[in-house]
């Protein structure tokens, strides 16, 4: 595969070109690694593209999984405990995820656990694959990289996801490059206020 375009949120390419330059080149090495041909698996069985060979989410997936872990690449997740109640939510957030739920029973409150997830970390950078659906994009951008910048496991995010030209030969459902791009300049400059790099790539 290739990368087709890049965007730079508040800078996030920059900062890893200043101090994660090797980080950059395995993400580079890790798309262009990707032989996309061999994903071209799934038969459609959706009416307007029926019986059609289209590029297989799942098997692009594995095939960066397999490329990321053997560059040292693990998947990251934060525990942490969250109630209905605002100022509590806000009393907590900060504390250790055992400590969170101990504040939240001595309020007569009932904690629930919930949890963030990441595809790759390493040396405080995460990569995000999102070939699903489109709607996990955004909450990528505007929540999870955000969630893990906040909580100082990160200091920038990287979202891979298709361009239009791959995204038009898979089954509906997944984004793509060209309207996430079109996300970030609608919310403004700063929002989301972590450093990003969003990366859309095609066979």
């Amino acid at each position: 595969m290739k990368t087709g375009a890049r965007f730079s949120h508040l800078n996030g390419y920059e900062w890893l070109m200043v101090h994660e330059p090797d980080i950059w080149d395995e993400v580079e090495q890790v798309i262009h690694n990707i032989d996309a041909s061999k994903c071209k698996t799934k038969i459609s069985k959706e009416k307007s593209m029926k019986g059609k060979l289209l590029y297989s989410p799942e098997d692009l997936n594995k095939a960066f999984k397999a490329e990321f872990n053997k560059r040292g690449w693990e998947e990251q997740r934060t525990d942490y405990w969250v109630t209905d109640d605002y100022k509590l939510i806000n009393k907590t957030l900060h504390e250790p995820a055992n400590r969170q739920k101990e504040l939240i029973e001595e309020c007569g409150k009932t904690p629930i656990k919930s949890y963030n997830q990441t595809d790759f970390v390493r040396n405080k950078v995460a990569v995000e694959v999102q070939l699903a659906k489109y709607s996990f994009i955004p909450y990528d951008m505007f929540v999870k990289h955000l969630s893990f910048y906040i909580g100082n496991i990160i200091d920038v995010g990287i979202e891979i996801v298709p361009m239009k030209v791959l995204q038009s030969q898979m089954s509906s459902g997944p984004g793509y490059y060209e309207s996430a791009l079109y996300d970030l300049a609608r919310q403004g400059r700063t929002s989301p206020p972590v450093p990003l790099i969003l990366i859309g790539v095609e066979p």
